[in-house]
């Protein structure tokens, strides 16, 4: 019986050590990664993305919504930062008025600094055609003048 127990007990420093050498291996070991639906392979089916649907209905009580991605056209584009704009010409803060034109606040800024471009050289066109414009209205005024003032001279004989 004695040489059972030494047998034992020289057994079981080694199985030890053994033991800690493989929970030490296991810890070093990169661990697995979750597989994410944007990795190849990755296969959904009708049941997963209706229990998907499930649970993000669940997310809308969150304070923050996400609603889908739409593109909005330049002219509504400009609209809502003329609203915007407004809003805040009223006293309201620029993260309160970005919310009731339902955008978010870097959407807003991107907008705004697009428009501001496109503004510069616009007016510098805008500019250019008015000058024309102008140029040819003091022609028109100026040949008007002259005809009224031959008429009026006629009139009164001195001509």
């Amino acid at each position: 019986m004695a040489d059972l127990k030494d047998t034992e007990a020289n057994q079981a420093p080694a199985e030890m050590r053994v033991k800690e050498q493989i929970s030490d291996i296991k810890e070093m070991a990169p661990k697995p990664r979750k597989r994410t639906g944007q990795q190849k392979g990755a296969v959904r089916t009708r049941a997963a993305k209706a229990g998907q649907q499930a649970s993000s209905s669940k997310a809308v009580a969150s304070p923050t919504v996400r609603t889908a991605r739409r593109i909005y056209s330049e002219k509504e584009r400009a609209q809502k930062l003329g609203e915007i704009e407004k809003q805040i010409g009223r006293g309201e803060s620029i993260k309160g008025a970005v919310q009731n034109a339902g955008i978010s606040e870097q959407t807003y800024y991107q907008w705004k600094k697009a428009a501001g471009q496109t503004t510069q050289s616009d007016k510098l066109t805008d500019l250019v055609k008015l000058e024309e414009e102008n140029v040819r209205l003091k022609k028109l005024l100026a040949d008007r003048l002259r005809k009224e003032n031959a008429d009026l001279r006629k009139k009164l004989g001195l001509a």
